[in-house]
């Protein structure tokens, strides 16, 4: 199975490379799953119900959440609805929407995609190893599901990493996000699940972390808010991960980055090209 995840979308500049690349990158590719980040879609700070069907018409057949779920209040009603809509799944009991979700793959494949938040300097949530651990258990790699997706949204690359070595075996891919910046340790782990720290954002990158560069500057410099933060609007990068799946086995069998335009690096796999 072909698997795209496409980092966190940042504002205006981050939604139009999607909807204008992806269709073409699903077709040239042959991808047969895409999971797309959209906490940031929506002015740089959660997301819209327009903007989720937006990213499912370009071709997303999955979009997660993060610390920002609900800064579009509007997202407490309308995830109940959205069905392809994962938040994350260590949220107390009661929260609005689904914390995972088992949709089916472009190939008719069973695809387990969850989303969980870090604790290391985040929100004070439940704790995600148990809580993406009984997600798996109920859904299964290979009983039940034949490929695995897992978001952990994290600030720290440490807890991120350990995300993955324990999942290793048990999801195709574990990836991470919320930090904004790609990192270079894309690799498959020791018993089959592929992984990365931080796929990045899909945004402009002449920026802080996708917020236009003067109101970051000066909360740094002079510790006082002048403005609202608001997204860059240059060109942006896609930044993602691409991972092909063992049909057998459900795990890892190729990865790679994915970053296209912008000012980053391009980068495409060299297995799909």
């Amino acid at each position: 199975m072909r698997i795209l995840f496409i980092g966190d979308v940042v504002g205006r500049s981050g939604r139009s490379i999607v909807l204008e690349r992806l269709p073409g990158l699903i077709g040239d590719w042959s991808l047969d799953f895409v999971v797309v980040n959209g906490e940031n879609a929506a002015g740089g700070f959660g997301i819209t119900e327009l903007i989720y069907h937006d990213l499912l018409a370009a071709g997303a057949d999955a979009v997660t959440l993060g610390n920002h779920s609900w800064d579009q209040r509007e997202a407490l009603v309308f995830i109940d609805r959205a069905e392809r809509l994962v938040r994350p799944v260590n949220y107390p009991p009661g929260t609005p929407g689904r914390g995972a979700a088992l949709l089916e793959a472009r190939n008719g494949a069973r695809v387990l995609v969850t989303n969980a938040m870090g604790r290391v300097f985040m929100e004070p949530l439940d704790d995600p190893f148990a809580a993406v651990e009984r997600e798996l258990a109920a859904c299964p790699l290979r009983d039940a599901a034949d490929a695995v997706v897992v978001d952990f949204h994290a600030e720290t690359t440490s807890e991120k990493q350990a995300m993955g070595h324990f999942l290793d075996g048990k999801a195709s891919l574990v990836v991470g996000t919320h930090t904004h910046a790609p990192t270079a340790d894309h690799q498959i782990l020791p018993h089959g699940t592929a992984f990365q720290s931080d796929v990045g954002m899909t945004g402009d990158y002449n920026s802080v972390i996708g917020m236009a560069k003067d109101e970051p500057l000066n909360r740094f410099l002079r510790r006082i808010p002048g403005s609202r933060f608001e997204p860059a609007a240059g060109p942006a990068t896609l930044c993602g991960l691409a991972v092909e799946t063992d049909d057998r086995t459900g795990l890892a069998v190729r990865v790679a980055a994915v970053r296209i335009g912008g000012v980053l690096e391009p980068a495409v796999p060299a297995f799909w090209s």
